[in-house]
């Protein structure tokens, strides 16, 4: 990210003023959808810098625990807290000023269609009241960030799947967040798509060190980010030296609404666990 991006959110960050202790746990969370369970006794933790990407088979409840993640779902059961504040019967006013700390990335990309590059990277700026020229300056540094200031005029109908999708990475981080999800960024992108996403999503990670949640249904991008970093002086993703891995890259696994695996890279590559080496082969 540019040096005038790591400034604003040096300064702006609230992690401060936050309680010791993760930026997002989940306690017996259970929730259902018509009488059919969803999730259930879902616990894990996701540390300050930590990215904790989540896996599974479809339909085992990945996009649902995102959804909770920033209260647009709110469970049957169990605590959530994120930033240390109980968001399951946080009243909606409260859960708005939280959200301002969290940038998503949708799996479509979710863009207004309507709107040019600019004001739909700029959204949120432009609902908090920020100046004309503030805003359009941030909005250059992110789409640099994800090198398409270029489209900067364009609309979503002129983008390629790819490019629409770094726009909606440039809109999650524009606010300079505190905690980024990302919802299968890379769903329905060709492989070579695929890959210069997750390259914006390590280098996020490596520049900025936000705390993240990221679904992902293919297993070569998750890998992928868990085993290169980002090099500033070339400006692009490398291998990690030596078959190294990330250490500040985790993994949640899901299987029919339950944690069946929560650690590290290593851990999960060196699994005994019949049912996990057979989804990661």
């Amino acid at each position: 990210m540019t040096e005038a991006l790591v400034n604003t959110k040096s300064s702006l960050s609230q992690h401060d003023a936050d309680p010791p202790g993760p930026v997002v746990a989940y306690s017996d969370v259970s929730i259902r959808f018509d009488l059919k369970p969803v999730l259930e006794d879902i616990s894990f933790d996701v540390q300050r810098g930590e990215t904790r990407i989540i896996l599974g088979p479809a339909g085992c409840g990945k996009s649902v625990l995102m959804k909770l993640a920033n209260g647009l779902l709110r469970p049957d059961s169990g605590t959530i807290k994120v930033f240390g504040q109980e968001i399951t019967t946080m009243p909606e006013k409260d859960l708005y000023k939280l959200r301002a700390r969290i940038g998503m990335v949708f799996q479509e990309s979710a863009l207004f269609d309507s709107l040019s590059v600019e004001d739909n990277v700029a959204y949120r700026l432009h609902e908090d009241g920020v100046p004309e020229e503030e805003a359009h300056k941030r909005v250059v540094e992110a789409l640099q960030f994800v090198e398409l200031e270029p489209a900067i005029a364009k609309f979503p109908s002129e983008l390629s799947g790819g490019m629409r999708r770094r726009v909606s990475i440039a809109r999650a981080i524009i606010s300079n967040p505190d905690l980024i999800l990302y919802d299968s960024p890379t769903g329905g992108l060709d492989p070579i798509t695929s890959t210069t996403i997750i390259e914006l999503v390590v280098k996020q990670r490596d520049v900025s060190h936000t705390t993240s949640l990221l679904i992902t249904h293919r297993l070569q991008d998750a890998f992928t980010l868990a085993r290169n970093r980002f090099n500033p002086t070339t400006g692009r993703m490398e291998l990690i030296p030596n078959n190294g891995v990330d250490d500040s890259t985790k993994f949640l696994v899901l299987n029919e609404g339950k944690v069946v695996f929560d650690g590290t890279t290593e851990a999960l590559v060196h699994t005994t666990d019949p049912w996990l080496k057979d989804y990661i082969s």
